[in-house]
């Protein structure tokens, strides 16, 4: 069954409690990229539109939860959004709910909108993710208390929930779960949004009916991250390509030696297992750019699989880049997820980049492209190459467990049609 979305229902005079994204990197109060709120506006602006109320929820970045923190307040976030969609953003009271909040909610007139301040604030909406910590895997009974009394505070505030916040689905919190059930209850819709629907529909279509060849593209540090992500993916996809620091705990599982890179040795063995499954599915470096000093060693090109005991991989390497590109190039889908290499750093982005034009290049000419968000979507951003990508990812997180077929209770609880 599919998801009903925001386009399914009339909002008009109705409050709706939207649950966004708004987790922007700020510095020194400004916002240095808005566009986990362009994302959003699309939903935004269709309950703008039908004359509904609309109350945002979001987090931004991980206060203590013991109340508001000037440093985390929501307030630069509510003044951009007032830019982009021009018209005033109320901002609710350090409180995030309550008596004041509810006022504040009950006087909006249609059109309007409120952000409330950031839902971290209070211990209730991460409450979820300390059942884990407990002997019995269940929250406390005065856990479970203080989760109820937010979930329920929320729940007050809207006749209709929205859930827009796709690069939190795999967290279970009081705004991403509980307020969705609370306005079921009392018998309202809940449904997702735009940016969810779109997320949902391209990572589906991605993994359930690809177009071939199907190639991942799997990096970053660590291969303890992504060892479910690959394990799924390899009876599905035809390729699957590493790189990136997890690739030298593969290459040590396959004899190759590696020198002084990261390798997470209690890997090694499952890695060994991995490899023998995949047979020549998955493709590992050949080549490497590395240093014999993290911090402010110079590049020194490796063109061998085996890494001098002295120097560490940074980097896929010349070779690696043309066997990479090629597979890339021939795709018909491709998902990817984390870099080549140490990319923030220019003499060790040569391999991300690489990867980004190759994927760009496919999708030029009818390959579908999906970037899995994190450092992969900020690679691509950095080479201003978002457009000519079919989607980037808005949750880095959340798409990984999507691909692992993971449960995703806030998607789930979402109405069906």
């Amino acid at each position: 069954m599919a998801t009903r979305t925001v386009a399914d229902i009339d909002v008009s005079n109705k409050t709706v409690l939207m649950r966004v994204d708004f987790n922007v990197p700020l510095k020194n109060g400004v916002i240095t990229d808005d566009n986990r709120i362009v994302q959003a506006l699309p939903s935004i602006q269709r309950v703008i539109d039908q004359g509904g109320r609309l109350v945002l929820m979001s987090h931004f970045g991980r206060p203590k939860g013991v109340g508001f923190e000037a440093a985390y307040s929501l307030k630069p976030i509510a003044e951009r959004l007032a830019e982009l969609i021009r018209r005033p953003v109320f901002l609710g009271p350090a409180s995030v709910v309550g008596p004041e909040t509810e006022r504040m909610v009950a006087a909006m007139k249609n059109g309007e909108v409120l952000l409330l301040e950031n839902v971290r604030f209070i211990a209730g909406e991460t409450m979820p993710d300390l059942a884990k910590e407990n002997p019995d895997g269940k929250l406390t009974e005065a856990q479970q208390k203080e989760l109820d009394e937010f979930v329920d505070a929320l729940g007050r505030l809207g006749d209709v929930y929205v859930n827009d916040a796709f690069g939190t689905c795999h967290r279970k919190h009081a705004s991403m779960y509980g307020a969705a059930k609370a306005i079921q209850k009392k018998g309202g819709a809940a449904v997702a949004g735009y940016l969810v629907e779109k997320e949902i529909r391209y990572l589906k279509e991605a993994v359930d009916n690809p177009k071939r060849p199907f190639v991942a593209v799997m990096g970053g540090a660590k291969v303890s991250d992504k060892i479910k992500l690959i394990s799924t993916l390899l009876g599905k996809v035809d390729r699957v390509l590493i790189g990136g620091a997890m690739a030298y705990t593969l290459l040590k599982a396959k004899g190759v030696e590696v020198g002084k890179s990261l390798v997470e040795e209690d890997q090694v063995a499952e890695m060994k297992a991995l490899l023998d499954k995949a047979g020549d599915k998955i493709m590992l470096p050949v080549d490497h750019v590395a240093t014999d000093d993290f911090a402010a060693g110079s590049p020194v090109v490796v063109s061998d699989v085996n890494i001098p005991a002295n120097l560490l991989g940074m980097d896929i390497g010349p070779a690696t880049i043309r066997l990479y590109g090629d597979e890339v190039r021939k795709a018909g889908t491709i998902v990817w997820n984390g870099p080549m290499g140490v990319f923030e750093k220019p003499e060790f982005a040569a391999g991300t980049r690489a990867i980004a034009m190759a994927a760009a290049d496919a999708t030029s000419n009818g390959a579908i492209s999906v970037i899995g968000g994190g450092d992969s979507a900020a690679a691509v951003s950095q080479m201003g190459l978002d457009d000519r990508m079919t989607h980037i990812s808005t949750g880095g997180g959340a798409s990984l467990k999507y691909l692992e077929g993971k449960a995703m209770p806030p998607i789930e609880v979402l109405d069906k049609v």
